[in-house]
């Protein structure tokens, strides 16, 4: 959910609206202007994520001490997980940029540079924020010609780079296309401001699957590498002797044959 505070400037207000095209129709955007503090008092950024069923939130603001404000955060059970705050420093805007757009409701691919989104725990957790903001809902498979936009964040030190580009598949002469990357929009300069990050505790209870929707492990079926399955049978013994075969003449069992085999069979009667 994409909320404005009471204070948001147009700067605010038009990268929400540009964050918001690149999530829709996967997001909902709060218009009209409400005062609040999410660092402060995060109760009513609770109150609309149970209102819109939303736990990813982004909220602008803006006002002398901290300019150009947006903070993002996820919610755990409708109260606030993470929140990071982050300032805008430049701000090119979507329509600025005349080259073609994405369709509506694409999947981006996200892409990560920077050791400081591997070494500070701050960067961890924004970066694992980002990539739940961003990656839109769980698909099984995704065509070649569905994969057009890219989400680029460039670490470094306490400033984040967003880019946005569209992926143009040229010809190459073979089967793989030759891939260009075009610049899209929007573009972001920011700088990491105010944290506040769950602890361990609750951060592990957050990411505990029900019982419900952990897949059941299902007995004698198995998969390779390459994805095929395999299922595994458990059989009665069978009695090849009385197995039904194709009836032809040259199979047949002659009258001497029958002869032995009907006295075998009575001397195993005897025996046992």
């Amino acid at each position: 959910m994409f909320i404005k505070g009471g204070n948001a400037n147009s700067a605010v207000t038009e990268a929400l609206k540009d964050i918001y095209a690149l999530k829709k129709p996967f997001a909902v955007l709060y218009k009209k202007k409400n005062i609040s503090r999410p660092f402060e008092d995060p109760t009513s950024l609770e109150f609309f994520s149970k209102k819109s069923d939303c736990s990813l939130f982004l909220f602008g603001s803006h006002n002398k001490k901290r300019p150009n404000n947006l903070t993002i955060g996820r919610m755990y059970d409708y109260h606030i997980l993470d929140m990071v705050e982050l300032g805008i420093e430049k701000f090119v805007r979507l329509r600025d940029i005349k080259n073609s757009k994405c369709p509506e409701g694409t999947k981006p691919m996200l892409i990560f540079a920077g050791d400081a989104f591997d070494l500070s725990e701050d960067h961890r957790r924004l970066k694992s924020l980002l990539i739940d903001f961003f990656r839109g809902p769980a698909v099984p498979s995704v065509r070649l010609a569905g994969l057009e936009h890219v989400l680029h964040f460039t670490a470094v030190d306490e400033k984040i780079y967003m880019r946005s580009y569209k992926v143009l598949l040229k010809k190459s002469g073979c089967k793989i296309p030759r891939i260009e990357l075009e610049d899209m929009g929007p573009s972001l300069d920011l700088v990491i401001r105010r944290t506040h990050l769950a602890s361990d505790d609750l951060y592990k209870l957050s990411l505990k699957q029900p019982k419900a929707l952990k897949p059941k492990k299902k007995k004698n079926i198995s998969h390779d590498v390459f994805g095929t399955k395999y299922g595994q049978i458990h059989m009665q013994k069978q009695d090849l002797d009385k197995l039904q075969t194709r009836k032809m003449k040259g199979l047949k069992k002659r009258p001497a044959e029958k002869k032995t085999g009907n006295e075998h069979s009575l001397k195993k009667a005897k025996l046992g």
